[in-house]
């Protein structure tokens, strides 16, 4: 069944102490990156979704207990004249996750079916052939052993417009609206269509897109982190190995471990 964003505009707000289940949350993904650790995974998590719709928010909240030698948050912007000058997706192959790692994306290879498409900074024949690229390049990805999460926060004009409002009146936060946000408002049209051909084309079985109803802001946290959190948990095993013999002895005559 294909995507429909308009089925994710109810705005519910959570139902429950939030900030009980929030750090519930964060401590299971605490747990959830040590076994990636200790097991030697690897994963990417694919944040993407309107401006203002609280990306940024969440990453904060579920990176917040994550050991940051072994994780990276990428935001994507616009690509450099050297990123331009190769295959789109060579950028990202710079970044894509090692050993032990977790790579979050805030923005990602879709802007190639997204922005770059309704902007018209690529032909037609390189967005439409990017579908195909991008469904090859994240099944490299996942037979190689790389857990993929793609995530997309929908919110409505109004609920846009007003966090952009909101924005504008707090100093502190002025700097994360730009011309670039009204550019694509004015958009929005376009920005639906390609949304929804994005979801047709690469809702694959290897690496599903989850679409979450991001007008309640705590809500959509707690729905985003709680399906990261299950995705995550599902691709490392769950088993944790025993203290090791020789550090163990070493404790016990070093400071009496009695463990």
């Amino acid at each position: 069944m294909s995507i429909k964003l308009e089925q994710y505009e109810k705005g519910a707000g959570f139902d429950g102490d939030y900030g009980e289940a929030l750090k519930a949350l964060q401590e299971r993904l605490s747990h959830a990156h040590a076994r990636h650790i200790v097991h030697g995974k690897r994963a990417i998590i694919v944040m993407e979704g309107w401006d203002a719709a609280g990306k940024g928010g969440i990453v904060k909240r579920m990176t917040s207990e994550w050991d940051p030698r072994y994780f990276q948050v990428y935001p994507i912007g616009a690509p450099t004249a050297v990123e331009k000058d190769r295959h789109f997706l060579w950028r990202f192959w710079q970044k894509l996750p090692g050993s032990r790692e977790i790579a979050v994306f805030d923005r990602s290879w879709y802007g190639r079916v997204l922005v770059e498409r309704v902007e018209g900074l690529c032909s037609e024949r390189d967005w439409k052939r990017g579908y195909d690229e991008i469904n090859e390049f994240e099944a490299q990805q996942v037979d190689g052993g790389t857990a993929i999460i793609k995530v997309f926060l929908h919110v409505t004009q109004a609920t846009q417009d007003k966090r952009l409002a909101d924005r504008l009146d707090v100093p502190e936060k002025r700097w994360k609206v730009t011309a670039e946000d009204f550019r694509n408002r004015g958009k929005r049209g376009e920005y639906l269509e390609a949304k929804h051909d994005m979801f047709r084309q690469t809702d694959t079985r290897w690496a599903p897109w989850a679409v979450f109803d991001g007008n309640n802001k705590k809500a959509a946290r707690i729905a985003v982190l709680t399906y990261v959190a299950e995705k995550l948990e599902a691709s490392v095993p769950k088993s944790l190995p025993d203290a090791d013999p020789a550090l163990v002895a070493m404790a016990k005559e070093a400071f009496g471990y009695k463990g």
